[in-house]
């Protein structure tokens, strides 16, 4: 039976069993299938082309692409800098402070342990302020100027060694900014140099 209603099909749709029409598909089904044929099904990734190589390729998922674009902002570079600078600043700190010679003479009696850690607590946080400002700046200059440039050489560290230099040195004078300017892109250049060779 099954045979013959298939052989009678019609091309509108439907199948006849003696004299009476038998839909194949509903009005919804039919609609259904041209969403599917006409709408737009676009699927990620459908033509893309692999190219083979000796170690497996791994596509990243939007999830991972939108937390390493997050990774690699301006904000979150400049944010790590100043953290990882207040770090090292603060136990440059604690070490400077711990050699710095504390002599007693006669008109400054000998230190009491409170004096000691306070000594220490100043020292560290000045030290470490001072370390996460400058890691702050140069971190997000060089940034800001990488992604205007569109190019990742060791210009990006020399510019944004002489932003970071002229404008700290700026509180000093028109001629400390100068300096610093020209000391820091100097520095930069050289730190760059060394860490790329």
């Amino acid at each position: 039976m099954e045979a013959v209603m298939a052989a009678e099909a019609n091309t509108d749709g439907g199948v006849s069993d003696g004299g009476r029409r038998i839909p194949l598909f509903t009005p919804q089904e039919i609609d259904q299938i041209a969403k599917f044929l006409v709408g737009n099904q676009r699927r990620e990734r459908e033509n893309m082309i692999i190219p083979r190589s000796f170690t497996p390729t791994v596509i990243k998922s939007k999830e991972e692409k939108t937390v390493e674009a997050t990774f690699e902002s301006c904000p979150f570079k400049a944010v790590l800098s100043l953290l990882a600078g207040f770090v090292l600043g603060g136990g440059i700190g604690l070490f400077a402070a711990s050699v710095t010679p504390s002599i007693p003479t006669p008109d400054k009696p000998q230190q009491s342990a409170r004096e000691v850690l306070r000594e220490l607590k100043v020292s560290t946080l000045s030290y470490g302020k001072n370390f996460a400002a400058i890691g702050f700046m140069f971190s997000g200059v060089e940034c800001a100027i990488e992604s205007y440039r569109g190019k990742t050489d060791w210009k990006n560290g020399t510019y944004a060694g002489g932003v970071t230099g002229g404008i700290l040195g700026l509180r000093a004078g028109m001629k400390a900014g100068v300096v610093g300017a020209l000391g820091f892109a100097a520095f930069s250049s050289i730190i760059d140099y060394y860490m790329r060779h």
